[in-house]
């Protein structure tokens, strides 16, 4: 008779190979048609470039949005606009959770209409709600999205380490806070929201009366001195 604690081995080693074979193939349909997109607004080409730090359980990333979006609007042309994600995970539990529904909302075109929702209900899906996730497929469902991709894609492990990577580059460039702002590459000191408005403004007129040959997104000349954080 065979010794059942070789048989019992055997099985493990079986169940456990199945296991991580099961959870590969899991993993793979949760990656399946991802491809990773920078989310810009704006003008591409633009020699302007504003890049935003934010988190969407942020109470004044919402409430930047506005202006954010008005200052887009009267210089459309002129501007290029970054969104970038910073989730402060030590105080934001469901930023991370809402950064990765935005991406797999963007994986059909509707990252920006995502956001927007985002702000628009943030009291309704932050804590103390236990399951922000049902509110994430809600607004998936109001934007008309394939909503067997977005739940699949929702769990990729591309869209959570591409968060990841953007947390990272926040935490390398040393951002603490949100939203951060930077215009053509140097980080903006910003006190009211006119005075964001006013710094933007010079930059893009300066772009504009120097034959938009001013700056790139390394920086350059032409830009008001723009230095640390908001809020």
């Amino acid at each position: 008779m065979k010794n059942p604690w070789v048989v019992i081995g055997v099985v493990a080693v079986v169940l456990i190979g199945g296991s991580v074979w099961y959870s590969g193939q899991v993993s793979k349909s949760y990656n399946e048609g991802v491809v990773l997109t920078e989310h810009i607004k704006g003008n591409p080409n633009a020699t302007v470039t504003l890049t935003e730090y934010s988190d969407f359980e942020c109470p004044a990333c919402k409430q930047f949005e506005p202006v954010v979006l008005e200052v887009l609007a009267q210089y459309g042309d002129g501007i290029k606009f970054e969104y970038k994600h910073f989730p402060l995970i030590q105080i934001h539990p469901y930023a991370e959770p809402a950064a990765w529904a935005a991406e797999a909302a963007g994986q059909q075109g509707k990252f920006f209409e995502f956001q927007e929702l985002l702000f628009e209900n943030q009291e309704a899906w932050v804590p103390p709600n236990p399951a922000p996730s049902k509110y994430f497929s809600q607004y998936a469902e109001e934007l008309g999205l394939d909503m067997s991709q977005f739940n699949r894609q929702v769990r990729s492990s591309i869209i959570k380490d591409k968060v990841r990577a953007e947390y990272n580059t926040a935490r390398d460039l040393g951002l603490t806070s949100t939203p951060t702002f930077f215009l053509n590459g140097q980080k903006m000191n910003i006190t009211t929201y006119q005075d964001f408005k006013d710094q933007v403004a010079t930059a893009v007129n300066s772009s504009v009366e120097f034959g938009n040959v001013t700056t790139s997104s390394s920086g350059g000349t032409g830009v008001v001195d723009t230095t640390s954080a908001t809020n």
